[in-house]
């Protein structure tokens, strides 16, 4: 055998080994990619994984191969997919991945979903997780007290109050700078623009958040629980206002923010599995509301968390899409467009336009409540 030859084969030979491996473990039944977010926003899909076979009266459930990585769906008693868990940054990296090809099934905010959707990539939302749960935090010796004094203090600042986000896409991010331009307020992302009364700054994951607070990096912060959480009882920061509260009174109560989300290709070739998939987060979903302190206990303990901030969470899951929900996604088309976000099939768009682009809602409709 010559050396190159023989060079390529104990080279691949590993990685050919893992595959037979795959194969052989998992039987005859398909292996997926499935992105979460290290956010309490996706504490139904850590249940899961947490819970198990304890979840079993639900008829769909998670049964461990590896803690934390691998894991086989059970439904109706029987294995009938693999799942690689992907831990993902934010929602713009988990679009970022879809258009790669490198994920199958995922949870995001849906303004990311949007937005990879309007780019081309083929993926669709299958249902909803959560409303709510954002917060706009300051350091802890700030004044501000609420939204209308952080309003007051950027109009008479001398230089751009410098905010900081997690993720581009990002539902927080998209509602505040929504509110901030509501208050005409001059905002930018351009670090040289100093004429400009709010700058955004990407801080390019949620881990970065908290950090980037209490080194002053960043006047303030927005995100998603357990974030603003976490900055409170780390002795960071203090919430100013719950993005829910924002002006005007109740409109931004009840608003989307995380959804499932696969890719065309998986919702076209493995229907059966996909609607199980969205019946285990949907059923999780209510159990979760059912069950808010060991929902939250669990989460915290999943992402490493203090436990205290499971006690203040804000979060409402959803086993199904509302009219409410639905409103709240038209809006967010509507800002989006507005702000000039979009460039392909979702620009200048109403939702009834692009329902059939953005949504498959068959399988969430079709889960028993």
């Amino acid at each position: 055998m010559s050396k190159p030859k023989q060079k390529f084969l104990l080279t691949t030979l590993p990685l050919l080994l893992l595959l037979m491996t795959v194969t052989v473990c998992g039987a005859d039944i398909p292996h997926f990619k499935v992105g979460y977010i290290f956010t309490t926003h996706h504490t139904p899909f850590m249940v899961a994984a947490q819970k198990g076979e304890t979840l079993s009266f639900q008829g769909v459930y998670l049964k461990p191969i590896v803690a934390r990585d691998r894991y086989e769906l059970i439904a109706d008693g029987k294995p009938i997919a693999s799942f690689q868990l992907i831990v993902t940054k934010s929602g713009s990296e988990t679009a970022a991945l879809f258009a790669r090809n490198q994920l199958d099934l995922a949870m995001a905010s849906v303004t990311a979903i949007m937005s990879g959707i309007d780019k081309g990539t083929p993926i669709k939302i299958l249902s909803p997780l959560q409303t709510e749960g954002m917060a706009l935090v300051a350091p802890k010796d700030s004044p501000l007290t609420d939204w209308e004094s952080f309003v007051a203090q950027v109009k008479k600042t001398e230089r751009p109050v410098k905010i900081g986000y997690h993720s581009p896409t990002s539902a927080p991010k998209i509602v505040l700078e929504g509110a901030l331009k509501e208050a005409g307020l001059k905002v930018t992302e351009d670090p040289n623009n100093l004429s400009a009364q709010v700058l955004l700054a990407d801080l390019k994951g949620t881990a970065n958040l908290t950090p980037a607070l209490s080194s002053k990096q960043v006047d303030a912060i927005v995100g998603p629980s357990p974030f603003p959480e976490v900055a409170v009882s780390r002795g960071v920061g203090k919430i100013i206002v719950e993005l829910r509260d924002l002006p005007p009174a109740d409109y931004w109560h009840d608003y989307p923010c995380c959804v499932t989300a696969a890719t065309d290709t998986v919702v076209a070739q493995y229907p059966a599995i996909v609607g199980k998939f969205v019946e285990l987060i949907a059923k999780t979903n209510a159990w979760c509301n059912e069950n808010r302190l060991e929902a939250g206990t669990l989460a915290a303990e999943w992402i490493g968390l203090p436990l205290d901030t499971a006690k203040t969470s804000t979060l409402v899951f959803l086993p199904q899409f509302t009219e409410r929900w639905m409103k709240g996604a038209g809006d967010y088309l509507a800002i989006l467009n507005g702000m000039g976000n979009f460039t392909g099939q979702l620009k200048d768009k109403k939702l009834q336009e692009v329902d059939a682009i953005l949504f498959d809602k068959r399988f969430i409709d079709q889960v028993k409540k």
